[in-house]
């Protein structure tokens, strides 16, 4: 019996588990997929909203801010990549654009937005070259950053493992049934029970809520598209830059660099049946281009490595769901959770507290709690320090992804973690050993073999990433011996 059961493990579930894994409480997580951070956290535009372009007075306005400010504490403790990068809204001749601007400002201010302000072409153009010469003027927000959102979701997740939270993949809940003063959560991976169930199912939340009776929650998920180029293109912009949005409300096409020198170009907005529902389109994929020149004219998309799709989980009701369901006790929603949904993530983390205590929960801290985390990345050391690692333990001295210089005792760390990755891409997200510009064309075999070896299963069994995306099916030819 545990005391509380959280659905789904992207964000919003890890930063959850990661909050109450300080407490003496009983703690489980149930994930559909067979990692975490494999829904909407591993594809959206990885941004720590300075918090300007929420409406004033809602919970997204709120959490925005604090969530931000627990994440740059939260990034430092478990070593996870986060910059402070400031955002630009740019405007051009427009009048729509320069009010919208104005609006945005007078937003910001009522928020409590630090630092935020309107500056002209010239100093707009000071501050970011990179932007197109034709900008009027701009919003600029300097307490906004750039973090890597599988790496924030992960550390937390184990982080919340370290500490006694146990974390079920490959366990979509298939029924929720309320028996007397506790939940019977029925799973993929078995059957749990717990006091108090939370959801953060994120672009499945509304069909969640659907298992305890909830038939006033309605998700119009939206997926958008993003170009990823490669690193030489990452000196030609170093601001978070959107234009102003259109007629319609769309936001536009943001530019942004990675926490890992690439540049991002993205998302488009369009309506899809679920969360699934994340592929790409290449005759879509081209208004991108045009978007992405209209901000910073110099970029290249002949350096184009990879390309993706992500979906907002979007629902009927404008700001969060948070709350105790209204028709089953016990019973909480953290759902709806769209952007700024990455950047409030922790401080929704501290809302679930709240209502829990508001049902009678006890947080007593624990007396023993770990709450750091250290990685090693063999590029980022010394020479005297590699020598010095390599003479410890030889795998670090061989290189496997050379675009990224990832070695082997990189992965075989990541591999024996408190949540083990067991495909291709679960290693790209934990090492970046995949993520240069070859996308794991030269690496992808050997990683293969090395997770296979740690792991002790059969090639056949490991994936590229999620449930059905095999690599090896079957054998082609039988080995046999040649005479010469």
């Amino acid at each position: 019996m545990y005391d509380v059961l959280i659905v789904g493990c992207g964000i919003v579930g890890a930063a959850t588990a990661y909050h109450l894994s300080k407490y003496d409480l009983s703690v489980c997580v149930c994930e559909r997929y067979n990692d975490v951070a494999n829904g909407c956290t591993k594809a959206n535009t990885a941004i720590l909203h300075a918090g300007f372009d929420c409406p004033p007075g809602s919970m997204e306005a709120r959490l925005n801010l604090r969530g931000i400010q627990l994440a740059k504490e939260i990034c430092e403790k478990l070593d996870v990549e986060r910059i402070q990068m400031p955002t630009f809204i740019i405007a051009y001749d427009s009048e729509h654009e320069l009010n919208y601007i104005q609006e945005l400002y007078q937003r910001g201010i009522a928020n409590g937005v630090p630092g935020v302000r309107i500056v002209d072409h010239d100093e707009a153009l000071r501050l970011e070259p990179g932007l197109n010469p034709a900008v009027k003027a701009a919003l600029y927000a300097p307490e906004s950053a750039i973090v890597n959102p599988w790496e924030y979701c992960i550390a937390m997740a184990e982080t919340a493992v370290r500490n006694g939270v146990d974390i079920k993949l490959n366990s979509k809940v298939t029924a929720i049934e309320k028996k007397d003063d506790h939940f019977v959560v029925t799973t993929a991976s078995g059957v749990y029970e717990a006091k108090h169930v939370i959801n953060a199912g994120g672009g499945w939340s509304a069909q969640v809520y659907q298992l305890v009776g909830g038939n006033d929650l309605y998700q119009t998920n939206f997926a958008g598209q993003y170009y990823i180029l490669d690193k030489c293109e990452g000196h030609k912009v170093h601001s978070v830059i959107f234009p102003c949005p259109d007629e319609h409300g769309f936001k536009g096409v943001c530019v942004t660099p990675t926490v890992h020198g690439n540049v991002l170009i993205g998302p488009d907005c369009y309506e899809v049946p679920d969360g699934d529902h994340v592929g790409t389109d290449p005759a879509t994929l081209e208004t991108l281009k045009h978007e992405g020149h209209r901000s910073v004219p110099a970029l290249d998309f002949r350096e184009v490595i990879h390309e993706y799709a992500g979906v907002r989980p979007n629902t009927q009701i404008p700001d969060f769901v948070i709350g105790e369901s209204p028709i089953c006790p016990g019973f909480i929603n953290l759902a709806g959770i769209k952007s700024p949904g990455l950047s409030s993530a922790p401080a929704i983390a501290e809302e679930a507290e709240v209502i829990l205590r508001g049902l009678g929960v006890e947080f007593k801290p624990k007396a023993e709690y770990v709450d750091s985390r250290k990685r090693i990345k063999f590029r980022e050391l010394s020479d005297e320090d590699k020598r010095a690692l390599i003479a410890k333990d030889p795998r670090y001295g061989r290189v496997i992804c050379r675009c990224e210089t990832i070695t082997e005792g990189e992965i075989v760390e990541a591999i024996h973690r408190p949540i083990a990755p067991t495909t291709i891409d679960a290693i790209k997200r934990r090492c970046n050993a995949g993520m240069g510009r070859c996308q794991g064309g030269f690496c992808g075999p050997r990683v293969h073999e090395i997770l296979a070896r740690e792991l002790g299963v059969s090639p056949r069994d490991i994936l590229i990433d999620e449930q059905g995306t095999y690599i090896i099916t079957s054998a082609i030819k039988e080995e046999a011996a040649y005479e010469v």
